[in-house]
């Protein structure tokens, strides 16, 4: 009785491993975190559309300007402290300790026992896809409000540029790890292309 008990013991765990190993493949491509994701574009996108469509929407450049700030504060916010946790599993912030010295800590989320990812896929291509993509966006905005002389609007491109800005460069050094990672893989890489153009000027004079 024993060891039939065991052998039913044994062929349950298989059959739960199995349900268990259909299930994550099948949540790989689903969105776990749909509030999260949501609210990750929503306001960094509405910032931008209210700047390209506030001169249409209204004639009050304070309105426009608070509107814009607001909406990038609560960008900034939940990004930082909500939707990197929980969408890719990463968090940055300031910790200052007894003495006064403030200190930063970027961390990631440490890889299961079974070596399972406890991201989807999905949620990983919305989180880094808003995160490059908007910043990049306002400093288009800042360049054009620089070469068109609008002065008063720089202000405002330069906070929306300086608040994702600060975002993405956090979650990349979550990311990627220290600043010293950061160096040898940007160094490594100049080295590649350095060395790749070397060879094709090589064979170009051999040939």
């Amino acid at each position: 009785m024993l060891r039939q008990g065991s052998s039913d013991d044994i062929e349950d765990v298989s059959l739960f491993d199995a349900d268990d190993e259909v299930s994550r493949r099948s949540k790989k491509s689903k969105i776990r975190h749909p509030v999260a994701s949501f609210f990750h574009l929503f306001f960094r996108v509405s910032a931008i559309v209210v700047y390209l469509l506030c001169e249409l929407l209204t004639s009050s450049f304070i309105a426009c300007m608070v509107t814009i700030i607001l909406l990038l504060s609560c960008d900034f916010w939940a990004v930082k402290n909500v939707t990197g946790r929980l969408m890719v599993g990463l968090r940055w912030w300031n910790q200052v300790d007894d003495d006064g010295r403030s200190h930063w800590r970027f961390e990631s989320r440490k890889v299961s026992a079974q070596g399972r990812k406890t991201s989807s896929e999905s949620e990983s291509r919305i989180f880094w896809l808003g995160l490059i993509t908007c910043p990049i966006i306002w400093v288009i905005f800042a360049f054009s409000a620089l070469f068109s002389f609008k002065v008063k609007w720089l202000a405002v491109v330069m906070m929306g540029v300086v608040l994702q800005g600060a975002n993405l460069y956090g979650y990349i050094r979550c990311k990627v790890g220290s600043r010293k990672n950061l160096t040898s893989m940007a160094t490594s890489y100049l080295g590649k292309q350095f060395l790749r153009q070397t060879v094709a000027k090589e064979d170009q004079t051999a040939s």
